[in-house]
């Protein structure tokens, strides 16, 4: 479901499925041939929201920019089950884990990865090109080809799941 607030329409990019179960709230802008999944929500309601094109938010995270700022996630993101996004920002072909919590003015680097159920603490900034985990996150890594090639190929799942659900719809039963 897609509402506006405060006169802010989220826009919504060309070939981005969005789920008739997902909340996009407010100032939120979603770029080209992205995925947007069963229950995320996107709250632009009290910042901006930002995601780039080819970006992937999947089933149950949520996005949501503090009071007062701009949460900027870039193209060919991954965005896994149950994140929780509330920070200044995610470069490109970064993968977030299931699970992950990014807080407040996090920053985290393009082609990192952050764990599954990691927690990146307020204000705490992930460089460029690592692996991190744990709680507070650390680096585990540095990203490797293997793996960066591992989710290019996850990321383009996602972009072809879009384009099917767009193409064939999802049709209720009952």
């Amino acid at each position: 479901m897609i509402f506006s607030y405060d006169n802010k329409v989220p826009q919504i990019g060309e070939g981005t499925y969005v789920s008739e179960t997902a909340i996009v709230v407010g100032d939120v802008t979603v770029g080209k041939n992205c995925f947007i999944g069963h229950g995320v929500i996107l709250r632009g309601d009290w910042g901006k929201v930002i995601i780039g094109d080819g970006t992937s938010v999947i089933d149950r995270a949520v996005v949501h920019a503090p009071n007062g700022t701009t949460t900027r996630v870039g193209n060919m993101v991954s965005i896994s089950h149950g994140a929780i996004v509330h920070c200044a920002s995610i470069g490109d072909l970064a993968v977030i884990g299931m699970g992950a919590i990014l807080s407040i003015r996090a920053e985290v680097g393009e082609r990192s990865l952050v764990a599954e159920g990691t927690v990146v603490r307020q204000g705490q900034k992930i460089p460029a090109g690592v692996v991190v985990g744990g709680n507070p996150a650390r680096e585990i890594k540095k990203m490797t080809l293997e793996l960066e090639k591992h989710w290019q190929e996850g990321k383009q799942r996602y972009m072809a799941l879009a384009a099917k659900y767009l193409d064939l719809g999802m049709h209720r039963i009952g």
